[in-house]
């Protein structure tokens, strides 16, 4: 392992745009939307509808923007789009197996857990979707150095989650122990659902939270310091945070809308990065029609500002997040190869005029 695989490996164990509950464990499918209205005049492809699942936070900003503003539909013409909301990725990953949903955006470590439970046959990555977001946020009247968080208590959304995992990482660099189970050690990490967390830490029974976009921010205007942006942990300040996942049976069946919903991934992208502001207002009308509330902007602004939209899947992150996962012992040594099949997302990205994103040895064959 290269120097700075191992240095990776160590500051961390993993995903700006909207917020990270999306990579947490265990909770419940939160609402089911409408599908959308295929075009009139273009024939259906393959399917004659395609069901997506995401969250509704701005780590998935690609999705809630791209079914907001229409471009997931264009792409998929006569096909109609449906779409379900998670809180968690355990509960999507249940929804692809058990055919509820065919593609979804979803963190990491779940991706991973599915993948290695159904021993590769149930899902593949086909494409990123965001990096970073991610931030330990402290009382700055308890904290206020990194040292200073042994011996207290950190919120994370979830045993085994993404941050969970990363906080984990982060505690073992630091030469302090913690039980990966219970989480009592060094430091005391309380899981919390991120929906609690803000509350939480008004009332001090937690004195900090390892927590993704839009609770980092939450938390901010509530008094809390950002004590540590995990970008800085790993190379080039990059590391996946939302992939896209597709059932393996349905890109199997219907590779032809697969590759429509990741064209209007990639146009949503591009059109992310060319109207930040508009993107920026149509991501949080969004989540006002799925939670019936929208951010305000001192919260949906730095919250958006963290994320990096990406088609490019950061595979090598992805990679050092499972071992994160084994050394914190929440994770058995996963055999990845074949996680990714990357074939359709370098299709589209050859007709955009772009050049192809990489498996790091970890593609189907």
């Amino acid at each position: 392992m290269s120097a700075t695989a191992r240095r990776a490996l160590a500051a961390l164990a993993a995903v700006p745009l909207l917020a990270l509950t999306s990579c947490g464990y265990g909770s419940e499918k939160d609402s089911d939307k409408p599908a959308g209205r295929a075009a009139a005049d273009a024939p259906a492809l393959s399917a004659g509808s395609v069901t997506i699942g995401y969250f509704p936070n701005i780590t998935h900003a690609t999705p809630l923007v791209g079914e907001q503003e229409g471009i997931l539909q264009k792409e998929l013409g006569g096909t109609r789009l449906k779409s379900t909301t998670f809180n968690a990725g355990p509960s999507e990953i249940e929804a692809l197996n058990a055919g509820s949903i065919d593609i979804g955006w979803i963190g990491p470590s779940p991706a991973v857990n599915g993948y290695v439970k159904s021993k590769g046959k149930s899902l593949r990555i086909i494409s990123g979707s965001a990096s970073g977001g991610v931030k330990l946020v402290v009382d700055p009247k308890k904290i206020r150095s990194l040292d200073d968080v042994k011996g207290k208590r950190i919120a994370t959304p979830q045993k085994g989650n993404t941050q969970d995992v990363a906080f984990l990482n982060w505690v073992a660099g630091k030469g302090w122990k913690v039980d990966p189970q219970s989480g009592k050690g060094d430091v005391s990490v309380v899981r919390t659902d991120n929906k609690v967390t803000p509350d939480a830490f008004k009332s001090g029974s937690v004195d900090g939270a390892w927590v993704p976009e839009p609770t980092a921010s939450k938390l901010v205007s509530e008094g809390g310091k950002v004590l540590l942006d995990e970008s800085s942990l790993w190379p080039g300040g990059k590391f996946v945070i939302t992939n896209v996942i597709v059932s393996q049976k349905f890109l199997d069946r219907h590779p032809d809308v697969v590759e429509a919903v990741l064209r209007g991934s990639v146009r949503t992208n591009a059109w992310i990065a060319a109207n930040p502001d508009k993107a920026k207002a149509s991501a949080n009308a969004a989540l006002k029609k799925l939670s019936g509330k929208a951010l305000p902007d001192g919260i949906l602004d730095p919250a958006w500002k963290s994320i990096r939209i990406t088609d490019d899947p950061l595979a090598s992150t992805l990679r050092a997040e499972a071992d994160h996962a084994v050394a914190a012992r929440l994770l058995d040594e996963p055999d990845l190869s074949g996680i990714y099949d990357l074939t359709p997302l370098n299709k589209v990205l050859k007709a955009e005029g772009r050049p192809p994103v990489d498996a790091a040895r970890l593609g189907r064959q």
